[in-house]
């Protein structure tokens, strides 16, 4: 039977996960047993819970068909363990990391901490959980580093080359991924804080982002850093169109179901010259209107799109680049975050550097040459994150057609890339990734 865990106290100690030995026919059996183990307790689409807390098993991972959070973290991984037993005991020390702190209690002891250390740091004592989840993913080539290729996923592979890519290795690719959502930063910050300190000798920080959302009053679609409804096309949780985008294939290897993917792409949004842009022109490179969200053609936000509408000149009323048109006819489910890291960052990717000198320009032929004053050099816009269970017809497919012609490039630069396999979810005595290893 896979191993089990306490929300009090971890079993393996450091020593132990550092010098497991290599999974031989031992450590198959154990995968077999673990495959066998069904998913119970209560799903979280029915299960009833406090609103501060969002319960951490079922047969999907939470903070993906959750309601969007309003603050969060992305944290990225380089694994240094040798062996696919070992991954075993870090996916299970992670699910015990998660079971505790999303339930709102302090996170699990590590046994070998010299006496008088505690794991806890008390920074989210006192603290509701804020509806924080902890989402756990692996990116490309790490279960063939661990003799389990005949279990990487069908659709999992590093993502192609775009036109006008302008990616910073230094906030691109990992092993291991683990999304922090909550409504409270400083609940998400000490979940990041905890999770890193478990994990030397075992993993590498490789990268962080860290987002934001405003989520408006009675609810409705949030705005991105350009002032227009960001996720207007999602499916809805629950539904058939949301399973059939985002959850796992059936042609998948058995233990995957319940799994999906995650495209995380960080876009630098050039705000300073989106400000300088008139309203008209602004709503002309979406395709619907900043005030209301409404496609050109209509009169509400979820209006659909008459893409062979035409004025009276005969001219598409939806240009034939506008962002609405290019981007149409490419369902997946987009969970992403603004960011403002404003001048601090030197890593921000892209061009100009936002530590760099200014950006000197035109506005057109009326205007005397000027500059934005560095305003150009901000690192501000958005960690976008497309989930879905087929990457190459959804995220990949939908980006060639975008970067070959859409009128927003103008305004933005994808600095940073990444692709991960979502593990399944699991039941309260199981661990993320009991039916892989």
């Amino acid at each position: 039977m896979p191993p089990t865990t306490s929300s009090s106290t971890v079993t393996l100690s450091r020593r132990a996960l550092l010098g497991a030995g290599v999974a031989t026919g031992g450590g198959a059996a154990l995968a077999g047993a673990a495959a066998a183990v069904a998913v119970t307790g209560p799903d979280r689409s029915t299960a009833r819970a406090d609103d501060d807390v969002v319960p951490w098993h079922g047969t999907h991972q939470a903070g993906i068909d959750t309601p969007l959070q309003r603050y969060a973290t992305f944290a990225t991984f380089d694994l240094s363990i040798l062996t696919a037993s070992t991954l075993r005991d870090l996916l299970v020390d992670l699910t015990a990391t998660i079971r505790a702190l999303t339930g709102g209690g302090p996170p699990p002891e590590m046994p070998d901490r010299p006496e008088g250390l505690s794991t806890s740091t008390d920074v989210a004592t006192g603290l509701s959980p804020a509806r924080l989840t902890m989402t756990v993913g692996l990116g490309p080539g790490v279960l063939e580093r661990y003799d389990l290729a005949d279990r990487v996923p069908r659709r999992l592979r590093p993502l192609p080359a775009f036109d006008g890519d302008l990616l910073d290795p230094r906030c691109s690719g990992g092993d291991l991924l683990v999304q922090i959502c909550a409504d409270d930063p400083q609940v998400v910050s000490h979940a990041f804080r905890t999770l890193r300190g478990r994990l030397p000798g075992l993993a590498t920080l490789r990268w962080t982002q860290h987002g934001f959302v405003g989520l408006p009053s009675g609810g409705g679609t949030p705005r991105n850093l350009f002032g227009h409804p960001d996720g207007t096309t999602n499916p809805t949780p629950g539904t058939d169109r949301f399973d059939t985008t985002v959850w796992a294939l059936p042609d998948e290897p058995a233990w995957f179901a319940g799994g999906t993917y995650l495209v995380f792409r960080k876009i630098r949004m050039k705000t300073a010259t989106w400000d300088l842009t008139p309203l008209a022109e602004q709503d002309a490179v979406i395709g619907r209107r900043r005030a209301d969200g409404a496609p050109l053609t209509g009169k509400a936000e979820h209006d659909a799109p008459d893409l062979d509408a035409t004025d009276g000149s005969g001219e598409p009323v939806i240009a034939a680049d506008a962002h609405v048109r290019r981007a149409a006819g490419f369902p997946m489910l987009r969970r992403g975050y603004s960011y403002d890291y404003g001048f601090t960052l030197a890593t921000a990717g892209g061009q100009p550097d936002p530590t760099g000198g200014v950006d000197d320009h035109d506005h057109g032929p009326d205007e005397e040459p000027h500059t934005h004053g560095g305003h150009a050099g901000l690192d501000t816009g958005l960690l976008f994150c497309a989930y879905g269970n087929d990457p190459d017809h959804q995220f990949v497919a939908a980006q060639r057609r975008l970067a070959e012609q859409d009128a927003l490039n103008r305004f933005i630069q994808h600095t940073g890339s990444a692709i991960f396999a979502i593990l399944p979810g699991c039941g309260p005595d199981g661990y993320l990734g009991d039916t892989l290893v």
